[in-house]
């Protein structure tokens, strides 16, 4: 699984409800910030959110608004040399995660990184996120690195969101500023922030055939909009960062477009399908190391002597990448406060370089049961394949793997969330035993 991704997709839903707490008048952003959220609003958590991560239709809006929902005190002022209107107390928060970790073969454990490992923390992010003026709000933040004990930027969303009517019907528009393809979306069916929504440290990676596209960490910026509350629409444009050096830079622009409809049917549930893609040229700049005897010695195994390595990087064309994807959600209100979920994704990337091609494909879907609020079950199965083809138009098998994923999760408080979930694998990039691969996890999970 990728971890780095799954933090930053943990990260930003977890302050996402923060955000609507923040922006209704909190000073700390809390998933499930009901005692703060209900004291400044009247409303309880679950105006925002159903199966946690995802949104509800207010949940949605507060996001496509521009996080700029207020109702907490604020500083404003107004004359001749402007005005100023911001939240009286910095919308800052904190995110912790501890994790144990069991691989059912130890060899099968990334990274020289122990069986049955407890990760404390397995993430820690800390988050500035809210209005920043009328019509304008932003999402920062930063996550510690466990290799290092660092912190370092994260993830960052600036908007400015307005209204207005277009041939008689509502439209909500605005633009954005973000650092990651895909993280404007509000369903959890892209690859930065789809199911499972937790994901060990130490855990073997999923080899799901996740582009590496939609991890970009660079500058993106775009335009959307939701015309009469059913026709999304988002085109962006994005460059990689400086701090990315020379190696895998996009050439120029990569351009990225989503498309959706949504509405609701006579029994009350909710149903969104649609369409996301991405394409990018990044240049290939790989790295080869050379090792030097330093004289008088003339072999590496004399006893004594000591040797020079010296890496060089060498310009080898581009890469381009092509994606697009299918998806689609739906959410069932049922009786006494429960409800059903359920999402699904096809995404499809084509690789191109001098040396050939590679075909990569994927298919994910999740059920997810909420009952009242206070507990929830899911299960999910995902499978990737791919096809390559090598300078002789030989075609291999590239990194299939498909399996499940079960969690069942408890919330004795709003903040508070305790997880168990096993992942099983049928199949793990073409190795024959899959099985040895599979994962218990716990974890806990605390805002504030």
């Amino acid at each position: 699984m990728n971890h780095g991704r799954t933090m930053r997709r943990i990260a930003y839903h977890a302050a996402l409800d923060g955000l609507l707490s923040v922006a209704l008048g909190l000073a700390s952003t809390a998933v499930y910030a009901v005692p703060s959220f209900a004291r400044q609003t009247g409303m309880p958590c679950d105006a925002c959110h159903t199966v946690f991560p995802e949104l509800t239709a207010f949940g949605r809006d507060f996001k496509l608004n521009g996080y700029t929902l207020t109702g907490m005190k604020q500083i404003k002022a107004t004359g001749a040399a402007g005005s100023m209107k911001i939240n009286a107390i910095p919308p800052l928060s904190v995110m912790l995660q501890v994790g144990f970790t069991h691989v059912a073969k130890t060899r099968n454990v990334p990274g020289g990184a122990q069986n049955n490992n407890v990760a404390f923390p397995d993430g820690l992010s800390l988050y500035y996120a809210g209005e920043i003026s009328p019509h304008m709000g932003t999402f920062l933040q930063v996550t510690m690195d466990n290799s290092n004990s660092g912190f370092g930027f994260d993830m960052a969303d600036f908007r400015y969101a307005n209204r207005a009517t277009l041939g008689g019907r509502p439209l909500v528009y605005g633009v954005t500023l973000d650092n990651s393809p895909g993280m404007e979306d509000v369903w959890n069916t892209t690859p930065a922030w789809n199911y499972p929504y937790i994901g060990s440290s130490t855990a073997p990676d999923n080899g799901i055939a996740q582009s590496q596209l939609f991890n970009i960490m660079g500058a993106g910026f775009g335009g959307y909009a939701l015309w009469d509350n059913h026709w999304y629409g988002a085109v962006s444009l994005y460059r990689s960062a400086a701090a990315m050096g020379s190696t895998d830079r996009i050439s120029n622009v990569a351009p990225y477009w989503r498309f959706a409809w949504q509405g609701t049917l006579p029994n009350r549930a909710y149903l969104e399908v649609g369409t996301y893609g991405l394409y990018a040229k990044l240049r290939n700049q790989p790295t080869s190391t050379t090792t030097t005897l330093v004289p008088p010695c003339n072999t590496i195994a004399t006893i004594g002597c000591s040797v020079t390595t010296t890496t060089t990087t060498t310009p080898n064309g581009y890469t381009k990448y092509a994606d697009w994807a299918m998806d689609g959600t739906y959410q069932q209100p049922l009786s006494d406060g429960n409800l059903l979920s359920l999402h699904a994704l096809y995404l499809h990337e084509n690789q191109t370089r001098t040396s050939g091609s590679n075909i990569l494909q994927q298919f994910r879907a999740d059920a997810n049961y909420e009952i009242g609020h206070r507990a929830q079950a899911s299960l999910g199965y995902f499978n990737s394949w791919g096809s390559g083809a090598s300078v002789t138009n030989a075609n291999t098998v590239i990194g299939d793997t498909a399996g499940v994923v079960a969690e069942a999760d408890y919330l004795p408080w709003e903040n508070t969330k305790f997880s168990l979930q096993y992942t099983a694998y049928t199949k793990y990039a073409g190795s024959s035993t899959a099985s040895d691969n599979n994962t218990l996890y716990l974890n806990s999970w605390l805002l504030w």
